[in-house]
């Protein structure tokens, strides 16, 4: 095959940049569903994914803060976790954490050097090209498994599951959070469609937990684990809890479950979904206890749990004057983060600052959100498939013509004026709020704690 530089060898990458250019190039390639070029990938490079132990978390919402919880308390009682997770908030290495460390540079340049011609001999296959998630996942999967070899990888699904790139691992445990309406157009129109999708993570024999509420959804995802002969732990019928308190920074519960009962388990993620989050969390940790063999003493256990944070969610990146960040992105997540603004925060006045992708179902999630606002800025997040905050205002008009409060809304593109104007209007027992798309959030979020830009790409 002839070369970029046009001699049929390659010039290898030597910058992180090369390399992180290369696999966004892919994005063109958009998302396309299926196993069939991840599997010739790993069958020529050996199937590195078959020396790993995997917990793989699928779900519309919950994903990335399950894995941040299921890693902090494994990493406490001293295993070595790989992580896997998108979308990135700062930098793209953040998807590769080993230990909560992102995948060192020259290390990515390295496997971007070995990825790609196989990539570029499989995009003239009738196959086609490699997507950038496919690459990317492909990345993980060789940096955990010829690399550092994690005792345990918690990998998180892209989309859906059941034809998700990261369905190529047959995990030691699978995790589905909750089912939402989010990339309907991929996954399908109704609750147990979606359901059947995510169901798809289900193994034979390998055991299943999930948080999954709605009655038909958790029937599709029941007749799955039948079929597969997978063991079912499912929130209310095999494990509960009981909130037992929560304030700013500090929710504590009470866990009961098949093998035992568990007092006054603490969180500082905030929120009552968290609470949910960490449930889900304990159950799959007691499930690797009960099956696998795998040491937590309960004093590790709830140090874990304690420590456990996660970028973006409900984060408070700014005290003077206050500024919460959620990356609320879809009706689901909206809901949460306006239960949270009536129940965990205190405040005279509620100023948001909103940005979303074109992509996304909004009457809904403006639905949740506009009602507890004084003031609502919608702007654009830096990327291509964002939505015009002008857009964004006449569906925010049509969702008001039936409410009794009505917040003054401003239109400011630029996210950085539109910013400024949100901390203009902030007095101080007031609070700002930033959310919609991860996009912007990773752009606020990198803007006020580290005064740079943040990377692109999903």
């Amino acid at each position: 095959m002839v070369a970029a530089n046009g001699t049929g060898t390659y010039v290898p990458f030597t910058e992180v940049e090369q390399a992180i250019d290369w696999i966004n190039s892919l994005i063109p390639f958009g998302i396309r569903p299926g196993l069939e070029r991840i599997e010739l990938l790993m069958e020529r490079l050996g199937h590195p994914e078959r020396r790993l132990k995997f917990i793989h978390v699928a779900g519309t919402n919950g994903k990335g803060s399950t894995c941040a919880m299921l890693t902090s308390v494994l990493m406490a009682a001293g295993y070595d976790v790989g992580t896997f997770t998108s979308p990135y908030i700062e930098r793209f290495t953040n998807r590769f954490k080993f230990n909560n460390e992102d995948i060192k540079d020259e290390t990515l340049v390295e496997i971007a050097n070995r990825l790609r011609p196989l990539v570029e001999e499989i995009a003239v296959t009738e196959l086609g090209s490699p997507t950038m998630f496919e690459v990317a996942t492909a990345v993980a999967l060789v940096y955990y498994g010829t690399v550092v070899y994690p005792d345990v990888v918690v990998l998180e699904t892209g989309l859906g599951g059941r034809l998700d790139v990261t369905n190529i691992v047959t995990p030691i445990v699978s995790v589905i959070t909750n089912i939402g309406h989010d990339h309907m157009d991929v996954l399908g129109d109704t609750i147990e469609k979606i359901a059947f999708e995510k169901a798809g993570i289900i193994k034979a024999g390998v055991p299943i937990v999930t948080t999954v509420e709605q009655p038909e959804a958790l029937e599709v995802i029941r007749k799955k684990a039948s079929e597969m002969k997978s063991t079912l732990y499912a929130l209310k019928e095999q494990f509960s809890y009981e909130a037992v308190s929560s304030f700013e920074n500090e929710q504590i519960f009470s866990f009961n479950g098949p093998f035992r009962q568990i007092e006054k388990v603490g969180i500082t993620l905030n929120g009552a979904h968290q609470i949910t989050n960490a449930v889900l969390s304990l159950m799959t940790l007691e499930v690797l206890r009960q099956y696998m063999a795998f040491v937590i003493d309960d004093e590790v256990l709830l140090e874990g749990f304690k420590r456990a944070a996660w970028p973006g969610r409900l984060e408070m990146i700014r005290t003077s004057p206050r500024l919460l960040i959620d990356g609320a992105h879809n009706p689901e997540g909206a809901e949460t983060l306006a239960q949270a603004l009536r129940d965990t925060y205190r405040y005279e006045r509620c100023h948001i600052m909103m940005g979303m992708l074109s992509t996304k179902h909004h009457h809904d999630t403006l639905r949740h959100i506009l009602p507890l606002a004084d003031t609502v800025i919608f702007t654009e997040p830096n990327f291509r498939k964002k939505m015009d905050a002008e857009q964004l205002e006449a569906i925010a008009e049509e969702v008001l013509s039936s409410e009794a409060k009505r917040p003054e809304m401003i239109i400011e593109p630029d996210w950085r004026l539109a910013l400024e104007k949100l901390t203009a209007l902030t007095k101080p027992g007031d609070l700002s709020v930033v959310t919609g798309t991860l996009y912007l959030i990773a752009d606020v979020r990198s803007h006020i704690l580290y005064h740079t830009e943040s990377e692109k790409g999903w």
